[in-house]
């Protein structure tokens, strides 16, 4: 199959908002999405960015019955690893279903590794759910590992008012 691998600009936030939420809609947690296109494209595409994104594109002659020619993307940002230095995390990585099995996540996610030894990072960190079991297959053939299993980490979050309360001093 015929597609494309590029940096996003600001004139696919509209793509990525609708395929953001063909992710959360996959996983289950689309009530869980408030980011708008807007915010994609002031967080984005700002001086400073918060992420950077990736498409993956088709030609018009291999567009989705809807018309879409993006139909995929990454979103990514740069971390620090206190242990190993430079990092890059992945916090997407999302190809819409019948464009899956045909080498795009793996491009995307090529591309996101190569971006990643450019910038020095030593590693690639990125959250799977437990019950996705074709991700997870996908990432393990990819070499990645589950730091859960091995590591014994989890991944934790504070938000909302919890995260109020504890900015507080």
């Amino acid at each position: 199959m015929d597609f494309s691998i590029r940096a996003a600009n600001l004139d696919d936030c509209k793509d990525i908002a609708r395929m953001i939420m063909e992710l959360a809609e996959y996983e289950k947690v689309s009530d869980h999405v408030k980011v708008t296109q807007k915010d994609l494209e002031q967080d984005g595409f700002s001086k400073n960015p918060f992420f950077h994104g990736i498409i993956a594109e088709v030609p018009e002659q291999h567009k989705t019955k809807e018309g879409h020619t993006k139909i995929g993307y990454a979103l990514y940002f740069y971390a620090y690893s206190s242990w190993s230095g430079r990092a890059i995390y992945m916090e997407d990585l999302y190809v819409m279903p019948e464009f899956r099995g045909k080498g795009v996540g793996k491009a995307l996610m090529s591309k996101v590794a190569q971006l990643a030894l450019a910038a020095g990072s030593h590693q690639l960190n990125f959250a799977v759910l437990d019950w996705n079991k074709p991700s997870m297959d996908f990432y393990l053939s990819q070499g990645c590992f589950d730091i859960t299993a091995t590591m014994g980490y989890h991944c934790m979050r504070c938000e909302g008012e919890a995260l109020k309360h504890l900015a507080q001093l």
